[in-house]
């Protein structure tokens, strides 16, 4: 019997068979063409997640009016005109052997950044806006409203034309419909708004007016039962709306929490946790008969123990499938440590969305160009010679090997992993450990043969026969040229991170960059009293927002003393002294860390291109930057070899 018997079993949602209990929640991807309309790329994206990857995939947020508000990068199901690209891409995942959900809103309301004094953003009432607290909604008018209404239904219409197979409607994490339902939206005096049953009115009118023009279509909703923040609304009223949306017809009830206020709940980077959002599923669970489905970072493990307990009848798995689109296939084939670990790091994925990027993935450098980012086998079969077993490295050893190349790794430490290894040793960067098994076992059955203990030199004979050699050496610790900075009680962060022995229990950590703060981090929750002292006005600077969010409170609920705006001019026994605007400060502390940054370790690259060797310099040695960055580089230059 499969260790995961509950995830891989079938499920129903109303009329709906699934071959699984695994559901592709909606996902932002911004593929969608000029239009509007769902893309070819787009298609690729779903088709790919479909059958292998999830019994169901929903599809990211399809807007069903674009009059009301301002709708610039969304997909739209507002028109006629949507069919044929919906009807592509539900044929698309239907071959695939999926089911295809589409997820209608309303829009964004105060959390749309795209307005104009001529349209100003909507909302429930006159909200600021997220972005801009200085401009002020333009609360919809009840005919408005009504409007809405009818048009989700339209939109359903046009969705089940296209072979459709469920409907899915944005309720969550504060956008147009959930500013109807919280509280601290809502203050409108008309049937849309006071009391529960008139604050959820919006939703329950649109499930209603779905189930009359479209019988037969199952309908999901995405509620956020607590939105994170000061005035919204308690688990017992996101009770009473579970109960008032299944009343009204509802089919599955999709749970979550957040809002853009609190947005690292949107997101939930690896500070949250596992499991981190199935208290709420499991209460609305115990309230409504409907199917309940679960998310927030579940990995195989906890979605069988979330379905076993019967807290959830569904699991969401979204970045997972980013990660890796066969998820729920290798479950079903017993190949549970072949699945690629997300590391829920939010940068190529959420992070490339806010910057007006489309989508990718850290440790899947396909996720998103599946049409354009296929491997093809090489042409002629290289030797191919990678100088560094990190990320950079692994990746660009297992794609050239996959393309039939055979590979040398040369690693000169007795480890692969490179920096991953002393880096991601705190718990909540467990995933992001894992990547390197990952690599180890993909690469175990490939044309790959690693040696560790093994430097690489300029002259070294072992590279004679290599037709390319990809350097991967990573970056070197940036030492700051100060007084004591080689003392006995101080520790580079990586080496801090490896020989936990050697820390006190008083730290001070000098640098309050991403390296800086996560060990800052880790040794406080091991019970250590910790300082961070930061040159800059900010700590994390180099991190995405979202998870600086929850970083940034992780560090204040253990006790982290931060102390920005400080340059460390010197270092003893005793700790560390600093000068900042008050002047001079000594930080008493029983070990310093260094967390100074990185330089890029490029020299053995320039040394080897000098000597008539076809050299491909790639990841921390050429510009330090994230791991996503490092895998996407080796894979891409693997791909060209």
């Amino acid at each position: 019997m499969s260790a995961f018997a509950h995830v891989i079993a079938p499920g129903r949602i109303g009329a709906l068979e699934l071959a699984n209990r695994v559901i592709m929640p909606p996902m932002g991807t911004s593929l969608s063409d000029a239009d509007g309309h769902f893309s070819d790329r787009q298609v690729a994206w779903y088709a790919e997640r479909a059958g292998t990857g999830a019994g169901l995939v929903v599809t990211e947020l399809t807007a069903v009016s674009r009059d009301l508000e301002l709708t610039a990068g969304l997909a739209h199901a507002d028109s006629d005109a949507a069919v044929p690209a919906l009807t592509r891409l539900a044929q698309a995942v239907h071959a695939k052997g999926g089911k295809l959900g589409v997820q209608l809103t309303a829009g964004m309301g105060r959390n749309n950044p795209a307005y104009t004094p001529e349209q100003p953003p909507v909302s429930a009432s006159d909200n600021p806006n997220f972005f801009d607290p200085t401009v002020l909604c333009r609360p919809l008018t009840t005919d408005e409203v009504r409007t809405l209404v009818g048009r989700f239904a339209d939109a359903a219409v046009r969705c089940a034309a296209a072979g459709v197979d469920l409907v899915d409607l944005h309720g969550h994490t504060g956008y147009l419909i959930d500013q109807f339902l919280g509280p601290q939206w809502n203050r409108r005096t008309d049937v849309y708004g006071g009391s529960i049953k008139n604050r959820a009115r919006f939703a329950t009118e649109i499930i209603q007016a779905i189930k009359a023009a479209v019988p037969g279509l199952p309908i999901s909703f995405r509620l956020s039962v607590s939105n994170k923040m000061p005035g919204s609304r308690d688990l017992v009223e996101a009770q009473q709306i579970a109960r008032l949306l299944e009343g009204a017809g509802l089919d599955l009830l999709m749970v979550d929490d957040g809002a853009y206020d609190a947005m690292d709940w949107v997101f939930p980077p690896y500070y949250l946790g596992d499991a981190c959002m199935v208290p709420s599923a499991r209460a609305m669970k115990s309230v409504v008969a409907i199917p309940v489905m679960a998310v927030g970072n579940l990995t195989p493990e906890n979605a069988e123990a979330v379905l076993t307990a019967g807290d959830a009848d569904f699991v969401g798995v979204g970045r997972g499938l980013i990660a890796d689109p066969e998820w729920v296939a290798k479950l079903v084939d017993g190949r549970r440590d072949d699945i690629r670990p997300c590391i829920r790091c939010n940068q190529l994925c959420i992070g490339a969305i806010f910057t007006g990027a489309t989508i990718g993935c850290a440790v899947n450098p396909t996720a998103g160009y599946e049409l354009e980012r296929a491997l093809v086998p090489a042409a002629v079969p290289k030797r191919i010679a990678v100088v560094g077993g990190g990320p950079a490295g692994l990746e660009a050893a297992r794609v050239a090997a996959l393309r039939g190349h055979a590979v040398d790794v040369y690693e000169k430490s007795e480890h692969l992993g490179g920096v991953l290894l002393p880096a991601a040793t705190p718990e909540f960067k467990k995933e992001l450990r894992a990547m390197i098994g990952w690599w180890e076992r993909q690469i175990a059955d490939l044309p790959v043969t690693v040696h560790l203990g093994t430097e690489i030199l300029a002259d070294d004979t072992r590279l004679a026969g290599a037709d390319e050699v990809v350097v991967a050496t990573g970056a070197d610790p940036f030492v700051l040229p100060i007084p004591g900075v080689d003392g006995e009680n101080v520790l580079e962060v990586l080496d801090a991170h490896l020989h936990r022995d050697r820390v006190g229990s008083r730290v001070v950590v000098a640098g309050g960059g991403l390296s800086g703060a996560d060990l800052a981090l880790e040794l406080a929750e091991a019970g250590h009293e910790v300082t961070i002292v930061e040159k800059a006005d900010a700590i994390a600077a180099d991190l995405l927002f979202i998870n600086a969010i929850s970083l940034l409170r992780s560090l204040t609920d253990a006790r982290v003393h931060v102390l920005t705006g400080h340059l460390v001019t010197e270092i003893d026994e005793k700790g560390l002294t600093a000068v900042g605007p008050d002047g001079e400060v000594h930080v008493d502390a029983d070990t310093v860390v260094t967390a100074f940054g990185v330089r890029p370790a490029h020299r053995l690259a320039d040394a080897l291109a000098a000597t008539g060797l076809s050299v491909h310099a790639i990841g921390d040695c050429v510009l330090p930057a994230k791991v996503g960055e490092a895998i996407n580089a080796g894979y891409l230059t693997a791909a060209l070899l």
